[in-house]
């Protein structure tokens, strides 16, 4: 007679022992109850509320080392506390704009050129933050509690976009990839991004739903938050061109009334994804103004040149790294097409795909690749909801448990050697 251990280990039949098979039961108990009846709001809350447990650890243990051990922040503070620590980088220029608003004439060097300023970046955030200041907040308090907000959002919204295309439990685990991820931190940092991408998933289930006065408002509202919503208006050019040869097959009914509104969204997102170099032109005299100031971000990595569309990955490649380098981005760019053919990632649906895709040619028009890069990925998160990153439970803990290691890399890296 075979006697069943009582600690926790397996029988001689190969069965697991009462405790254990009693804590598997309640664990599948809670991951059936997150996913299912949970699964609208609340789940991806918890996994928000968990993550931002992890990255408020690994920020709070990381300023309270850094500023005992005297080290040096890459980005200067002068009222060293926890919340100017969240808002680092360039959020100064957010409370430039929040507390005096942009420059009327662009900042020159003593050789006339343009020098880093607040028209590089864009007013939704630091206008939304100004206004949560009136309460007696500061700007990196108010920040901080704006960027949190948008980050539960965002997760929300994320949960439900890979919901249409997907499942419940994909969605979850993509949510958890993307709220613990190596710089899942910025959901919570005085930065755009959490705005920004609260919208951007916020217009890309409306575009699924096909509420395409949704899409409009919130992608508008998106294009003067943080820049690249143009990808929106591929998306919803991708969107038009797949319900029209749908219908011509037969297929669902695309109405007339339905076509015109997508056309319509689609131009009004895009103009207004083209706005701001305009706006900027206009209130300081000088046309060039918007691009002149993101020129001036070049300089210590390729110092001063032209911009030319299509070409920022080959310059920067070509002047650290050489041939190898332009080698190298061929081949990054070859291979991110090739996943996107993939049929795991391709059944996340062709509105959300044409959004990834007008996003990635996006980076590659006009972004220099450095160490904003891997921030700048972020709108892509839709992506974690194929099988390619969560077709099991134990590739997605892996994917996880990858992410919360390179967390507390990525803050040192971003605040004490260069800043995105």
């Amino acid at each position: 007679m075979t006697i069943a251990p009582t600690d926790g280990r397996v029988d001689d039949a190969g069965r697991a022992s009462r405790p254990v098979r009693q804590a598997r039961r309640a664990v599948r108990r809670l991951r059936i109850g997150l996913e299912g009846r949970h699964s609208g709001w609340t789940a991806p809350l918890l996994v928000w509320l968990g993550s931002r447990l992890v990255s408020t650890l690994f920020l709070a243990t990381m300023f309270v080392v850094a500023t005992a051990s005297g080290w040096t922040f890459a980005s200067h503070r002068t009222d060293p506390t926890f919340f100017t620590f969240s808002g680092s980088w360039d959020a100064w220029q957010y409370r430039t704009i929040a507390t005096a608003g942009y420059p009327r004439s662009l900042p020159v060097d003593a050789d006339g050129n343009v020098r880093p300023n607040a028209w590089a970046f864009l007013p939704v955030f630091p206008w939304v933050v100004r206004a949560l200041m009136t309460s007696g907040l500061s700007f990196w308090v108010a920040g901080f509690l704006v960027a949190l907000l948008c980050g539960a959002g965002a997760c929300v919204l994320l949960h439900r976009l890979i919901r249409v295309t997907g499942c419940s439990r994909r969605a979850l685990r993509g949510v958890a990839l993307f709220a613990f991820g190596p710089l899942g931190f910025l959901l919570q940092v005085s930065y755009a991004e959490s705005m920004f991408l609260l919208l951007v998933f916020g217009a890309l289930l409306a575009l699924v739903r096909q509420r395409y006065w949704l899409v409009t408002l919130l992608g508008v509202t998106a294009a003067f938050t943080r820049p690249g919503i143009l990808a929106l208006a591929v998306a919803l050019a991708v969107h038009l061109v797949v319900r029209w040869v749908r219908d011509a097959r037969g297929g669902p009914v695309f109405p007339w009334s339905s076509r015109i509104g997508v056309a319509a969204s689609g131009l009004v997102v895009a103009a207004a994804g083209l706005a701001w170099p305009f706006v900027a032109g206009a209130v300081t005299g000088r046309s060039d103004a918007y691009l002149a100031t993101e020129l001036s971000w070049w300089v210590g990595f390729v110092g001063r040149r032209e911009f030319a569309p299509l070409t920022p990955w080959f310059v920067m490649a070509g002047r650290w790294l050489g041939v190898a380098g332009i080698v190298l981005v061929v081949v990054v760019l070859a291979g991110f097409v090739v996943f996107l053919t993939r049929r795991s990632v391709r059944a996340v649906g062709p509105d959300v795909l044409g959004f990834v895709a007008g996003y990635g040619l996006y980076l590659v028009a006009v972004f220099l690749p450095q160490q904003s890069l891997a921030r700048l990925l972020l709108p892509m998160a839709p992506l974690l909801g194929s099988d390619a990153f969560v077709r099991t439970q134990r590739r997605t803990v892996g994917w996880i448990a990858v992410g919360i290691v390179l967390q507390p890399v990525a803050i040192v890296f971003l605040w004490f050697l260069g800043y995105p």
